[in-house]
């Protein structure tokens, strides 16, 4: 995109090493030492230089600075016959560009290359990112919690992508483990062969209602063995339906066929389900990993690592790691029967992965409660000696809630994704049929579902991610504010406006007629939307994007309601009224598919 402040910094540079040269000194600066700012009032000018920089080269105040500058520019400006203007106020230089010379550079590289290849920044310049997210158990269904991972992971991909990088994504599944078994006994004991089918129940939702079936079940045991005396702790211990599970899970991994069976129809029914979810709200993934797969396979790197000395075995027979050196507590990696822990899985499946696609930057998007997994795991990896372990990054997110207040899965009270957009989806459905727009949106339910997920998405990736955040679903719908909804609204506003201008005739387009205020922040907000997603992308943070759009669309509204557009009385004026909204439009597809937020021509 073209950078207006660019020609500018060049300028004053220029002049600055013209006045260090004067007062014989050698140092010249470059343009990465010219600030450039925008002024707090646009009645001072349109780019603002600080002077500060300079003082002590120059050994002047930076009010004389300025001076000297205005008087040195305005003379370039004079040589160039240009209509722009530059103005020394305290220690600042104030810049008055050419806003019709500079709107029409700017829009016409918007319209020149409309799949935006010259608005990517390409910071990331080939570089091989691997994303992991989503991370579900198979014995409940997609959860709120999921969502925000999911939108999270699958936006920063996208941003990455369309700053240069090369990007996989991935998703390990957690198929394995008691919690597995919790839900596979609980159907084998009482499902009596019923399916999904025959309940007409969404396949992993089926799968979960078990898990809450043996929770509740569980509960009551525990309850019982404490009211005998027995501790808590203890009676959890001893519940009969822990062992039951815990047999099972020992049945599982010694490969009784009976079990396998049960546990790949249960683990297929949670699968299905899941991914019809993922391919509802667009997320997707280049490759899924399987816990059953991958978890024996950390097992070498810590016999590796106990051979070479980093590791060490403790007198009970497990194998350790200290960590004191790297501010962290001891660390066991390997029980003394030899069976691996969660983070002997995760040393196995880093590996396993970087021979699989040797990626130079790994993301791990979970949750902020596993920051210190995290932190061993990276220290470990760079302990037995993998370069590409200085570039892993954990992408923590902070904890999400509905005003009911907090989920327990195993209680039965989380918000199941689909439920959820599905409650979403009729509220946007009923703000359809209250405003008689039926008719109008041509298919309402479709409308309806694209309206729920860019409530639910925009108001999952707002925050920053290291935030906890609490989801209004009645605020998220709303049509005014900082929502989704109001997005959207903009998008489909622009394109009713220009289904109605194909009637009239092709006017010249002249941009030398956006001359005004409103106008030229319109222009301005396009003109950084690559330093924008530059930003999102160094940061792994959405929400500046999603920031970013709410700008932009606040910003064209008021110039709908300030400038004539289709009704303006002059042609000329009104053709490139509508080129510039056309301008706008182009950014918000492009950067609403960027945060996963559907684009609406009706709304």
């Amino acid at each position: 995109m073209y950078d207006y402040k660019q020609p500018w910094k060049e300028k004053i540079a220029a002049v600055i090493n013209v006045l260090l040269n004067e007062a014989g000194v050698s140092e010249q600066i470059n343009l990465q030492q010219v600030v450039a700012e925008n002024p707090p009032n646009p009645q001072m000018g349109d780019i603002g230089f600080p002077m500060f920089g300079f003082s002590k080269l120059l050994r002047k105040g930076p009010p004389q600075i300025a001076s000297i500058v205005q008087d040195k520019i305005k003379q370039v400006l004079k040589n160039e016959n240009s209509n722009a203007s530059v103005e020394a106020q305290g220690p600042y230089l104030n810049v008055r560009i050419d806003r019709a010379e500079t709107s029409k550079a700017i829009l016409n590289e918007v319209f020149k290359d409309q799949d935006f290849s010259f608005a990517k920044p390409n910071n990331m310049n080939g570089r091989k990112v691997m994303v992991e997210f989503s991370s579900p158990n198979t014995n409940k269904p997609l959860h709120l919690g999921h969502l925000r991972n999911d939108v999270l992971g699958e936006s920063i991909s996208r941003i990455l992508a369309a700053c240069g990088a090369e990007v996989q994504k991935v998703c390990i599944i957690n198929d394995r483990g008691i919690h597995i078994c919790k839900s596979m006994l609980a159907y084998k004991e009482n499902g009596q062969n019923t399916t999904p089918q025959s309940e007409g129940v969404k396949s992993d939702r089926f799968v979960g209602d078990w898990y809450v079936s043996f929770s509740k079940k569980l509960k009551t045991e525990v309850d019982e063995l404490v009211s005998s005396g027995i501790k808590k702790e203890e009676a959890e211990i001893q519940a009969p339906s822990m062992k039951k599970a815990q047999e099972m899970l020992r049945s599982w991994e010694e490969g009784d066929s009976e079990t396998i069976e049960l546990w790949k129809k249960m683990n297929g029914w949670a699968i299905e389900g899941m991914k019809k979810t993922y391919e509802r709200t667009g997320i997707s993934f280049d490759k899924y990993y399987f816990e059953s797969e991958t978890y024996k396979l950390g097992k070498d790197e810590v016999l590796k690592g106990l051979e070479s000395g980093i590791f060490f075995k403790q007198d009970d027979g497990s194998i350790a790691a200290d960590l004191n050196e790297d501010k962290l507590d001891k660390k066991i990696l390997m029980r003394s029967d030899g069976t691996s822990i969660y983070i002997t899985q995760d040393l196995g499946t880093a590996v396993s992965r970087h021979k699989d696609w040797p990626f130079e930057q790994l993301i791990y998007v979970v949750g902020s409660e596993q920051q210190y997994h995290f932190k061993v795991l990276f220290v470990l990896l760079k302990k037995l000696g993998y370069p590409w372990a200085e570039n892993l990054h954990h992408l923590s997110y902070g904890m999400v809630n509905l005003p009911e207040g907090k989920m327990k899965s195993r209680e039965g009270t989380v918000v199941d994704a689909d439920d959820l957009i599905d409650s979403l989806k009729e509220m946007a459905l009923t703000e359809i049929q209250e405003k008689g727009r039926e008719e109008a949106v041509g298919e309402p339910q479709a409308v309806a579902e694209n309206i729920a997920l860019g409530a639910l998405h925009y108001f999952l990736l707002q925050t920053s991610p290291v935030k906890d955040m609490l989801f209004d679903p009645k605020e998220s719908l709303s049509f005014t504010g900082n929502t989704g909804p109001y997005l959207q609204y903009m998008g489909a506003r622009i394109s009713s406006m220009l289904r109605k201008k194909e009637q009239t005739e092709n006017e010249e387009i002249n941009f030398s007629l956006l001359v005004s205020d409103i106008e030229w922040e319109l222009i301005k907000l396009i003109a950084i939307y690559p330093d924008t997603l530059s930003e999102a992308a160094n940061n792994l943070d959405p929400s500046h994007l999603i920031g970013y759009l709410y700008e932009l669309s606040k910003t064209f509204s008021r110039f709908y309601h300030e400038c004539p557009i289709l009704n303006c009385d002059d042609t000329n004026l009104s053709s490139v009224r509508l080129k510039l909204s056309y301008a706008v439009m182009l950014i918000l597809k492009d950067a609403f598919h960027l945060v996963c937020i559907p684009f609406l021509d009706i709304m």
